[in-house]
């Protein structure tokens, strides 16, 4: 199937302050810029829309010609997809509330002793439960702080720098979260990616704006995915 330039194509992401965030119905930020000048560069029209990031996940393996970001690239999923672009990367580690001074985590091992929220069908769960962790699974980030937050679970998954950002969005007090633990597992790249359903001549279109853009610009690798 071959898709006219004028043919809006779905983009789906999830709620990752400051790059994707939903402003009077509109998702705007930082990486969501980023995403439409790749778009405009190939002289393509994107539907971007927010869901929680399970949903998101599920449309982008499942429906043909839907295009995802950040998604992050691992083994698991490389055959799944077409990866476009890399626009930002992963490095994650456990998230705990400041006034937690009991959470102590000096290896990957004694992590297990704590309560963990973890999002579904992210690849930071994914990788964590092949190494033997138990979670709480939620449909999306915020709904794993919002667990936090009301001392449900004692950690989280996330970015030191997205954890200071989304601590902002959600208006906390300066230092209400802390970074306890990183993760060597969960370092890795995060893309614009479409499944193999896609048209290849729009992901040729995509990649080929992108390579452009690289050459003319600096372009910001920053964005949160999973």
């Amino acid at each position: 199937m071959h898709i006219q330039a004028t043919e809006t194509l779905l983009v789906v992401t999830e709620l990752a302050p400051p790059n994707q965030v939903l402003v009077d119905g509109e998702v705007t930020g930082e990486g969501t810029q980023l995403i439409r000048d790749i778009f405009a560069e190939a002289k393509l029209t994107p539907n971007i829309q927010m869901y929680p990031w399970a949903r998101a996940y599920k449309l982008a393996t499942e429906q043909s010609n839907v295009f995802i970001y950040s998604l992050a690239r691992t083994p698991e999923r490389e055959e799944q997809f077409y990866w476009i672009a890399q626009v930002g990367r992963f490095d994650l580690g456990f998230i705990a509330l400041s006034e937690r001074t009991d959470i102590v985590i000096e290896g990957t091992e004694q992590a297990k002793n704590y309560k963990i929220a973890m999002q579904r069908n992210d690849f930071s769960t994914q990788t964590l439960l092949k190494l033997g962790f138990e979670a709480v699974f939620t449909s999306d980030i915020q709904k794993s702080y919002d667990l936090l937050l009301a001392k449900k679970v004692d950690l989280v998954v996330d970015d030191p720098l997205y954890m200071q950002q989304l601590s902002d969005y959600l208006k906390l007090e300066p230092n209400h979260l802390k970074f306890v633990y990183r993760i060597n597992e969960l370092t890795v790249g995060a893309y614009l990616a479409a499944n193999k359903k896609a048209d290849v001549n729009v992901v040729n279109a995509l990649q080929k704006a992108f390579t452009e853009m690289e050459k003319t610009s600096a372009l910001p690798y920053g964005i949160q995915g999973n």
